[in-house]
C-alpha cells in the first residue's frame, strides 16, 4: 500500500528518532520533530493506520511506538537520505596498498569496523578450482599427502587414506600423467575425463587418480578461510545485540559457525550495489535485532567478493551504506590495478 506523504514523513521521524535515542517514540514527540501542522489527534490516527499496515509497533510498556522490519524495510529503501562521504576520507583509513590481496582485504574489513563501530566482514576471491600441478608424497602405509599448486603458486594439502599401498614409483608415474594431461584444467572438468579414460589405466593407477582429483576439488573448493571479520567485539556494546544470554549464544555462534554470512555473502555477490538485509525479515539474518548492510566488489570488472557491515537493526543507515558502497569502490580499484 502507498502511503501518503503525512504518514511517510511521520514514519521517517519515527524510525530516526528512535535510531538515535533506542526509546519508543509517542505521538507528542512525533508532532515536535516532523515538521507537520497536525493536531496530536490526527497524528495517533496516522500512526494507528501505521501499526495496523505493519510498519510500526507498540511496546506493552509504553505508549510509543517502534518501527518493525517492515517500517525499517521501507524507510531504507524510500525514505532515506544517505550522508554524502569523502571518498577521500574513506581512502586515507584504507590501507590497499599491498601486493597482497589478502592484506587489503583484511584492511578493509578492519576500516569497514572502525568506521561504523560495528563490525566489518569481507568475503575473500573464491580460489579457482584450477591447478597448475600435484605431487603425490607417500607418507605411509596406505597414507599420501596429496599436494596442490595453483596457477598463482598458491599450494593446498590434503591427506589420502588409500585402500592400497602405493609405491613412491607408482605415485610419481601418477602424477605426472595428471599434470602432463590435465595441468592448466579445473578439477571438475579433469573428473568428467578422466571417467572415459580410467578404463585404459591400470585399475589401481586409475582410482589413486580418482582419488585425488575428487579431493582436490574439495580442498580448492574449502571456504572455511574464505572469510575476514573484524570489530566482532564492538556488537558487544551494542545493548540490542547482548541485551540477554539467547541474543548473545546466537551473535556467537553467527560469528564461530559462518555458514550461514558466507550465505548472505554469496546472495549478496549475485546483486548490484548496496543491500541490506533486516533481522526479522530475511531469513538469511539470524536475529531479528540485526542488519546487514553488503555490497559486491570486482576485480578486472568482475564479481569477486562481498564486503559488509553487521551491526544492530537500530543502525544509522544514511552513514553506513555510503560507507560500504565507498570501500566496495576502493577496494575494487586496489585489486584491479594490483
Amino acid at each position: 500500500m502507498q502511503l501518503d506523504n503525512r504518514a511517510q514523513t511521520l514514519l521517517k521521524a519515527l524510525v530516526e528518532r528512535y535510531i538515535a535515542d533506542g526509546q519508543p517514540v509517542g505521538s507528542r514527540a512525533l508532532s515536535k520533530i516532523s515538521g507537520l501542522d497536525l493536531s496530536p489527534a490526527t497524528i495517533r490516527n496516522i500512526m494507528a493506520d501505521l501499526e495496523e499496515l505493519g510498519y510500526v509497533a507498540s511496546p506493552h510498556t509504553s505508549a510509543g511506538r517502534v518501527p518493525t522490519p517492515r517500517g525499517y524495510r521501507i524507510f531504507v529503501d524510500t525514505l532515506l537520505t544517505v550522508q554524502h562521504i569523502d571518498e577521500q576520507t574513506v581512502g586515507a583509513q584504507l590501507r590497499l596498498q599491498s601486493p597482497q590481496p589478502q592484506k587489503m582485504i583484511t584492511s578493509a574489513a578492519q576500516m569497514l569496523s572502525s568506521l561504523s563501530q560495528f563490525a566489518g566482514v569481507v568475503s575473500s576471491p573464491r580460489r579457482e578450482s584450477v591447478f597448475q600441478q600435484i605431487e603425490f608424497l607417500r607418507l605411509g602405509e596406505k597414507r599420501i599427502l596429496l599436494v596442490i599448486v595453483a596457477p598463482n603458486g598458491d599450494v593446498q594439502n590434503r591427506l589420502l587414506l588409500t585402500e592400497v599401498d602405493y609405491t613412491p614409483v607408482q605415485l610419481v608415474q601418477s602424477a605426472n600423467y595428471i599434470n602432463q594431461n590435465y595441468g592448466g584444467l579445473a578439477f571438475d572438468e579433469v573428473h568428467a575425463r578422466l571417467q572415459n579414460e580410467v578404463r585404459q589405466l591400470r585399475d589401481d593407477m586409475g582410482r589413486l587418480m580418482q582419488v585425488a582429483v575428487e579431493a582436490g576439488s574439495e580442498a580448492m573448493a574449502d571456504d572455511s578461510d574464505n572469510m575476514v571479520i573484524a570489530g566482532e567485539r564492538n556488537l558487544l556494546s551494542v545493548s540490542d545485540l547482548s541485551s540477554n544470554m539467547t541474543s548473545l549464544r546466537q551473535m556467537f555462534d553467527m560469528f564461530e559457525q559462518k555458514t550461514g554470512l558466507m550465505q548472505l555473502l554469496d546472495v549478496s555477490s549475485k546483486a548490484s550495489g548496496v543491500q541490506i538485509y533486516i533481522g526479522g525479515e530475511s531469513s538469511l539474518v539470524p536475529m531479528d535485532e540485526m542488519s546487514v548492510v553488503t555490497a559486491p566488489y570486482t576485480a578486472n570488472g568482475k564479481i569477486v567478493g562481498t564486503l559488509g557491515v553487521i551491526g544492530p537493526t537500530r543502525m544509522a543507515y544514511e552513514r553506513v551504506i555510503p560507507i560500504v558502497d565507498i570501500t566496495a569502490k576502493l577496494l575494487s580499484n586496489a585489486l584491479s590495478h594490483n
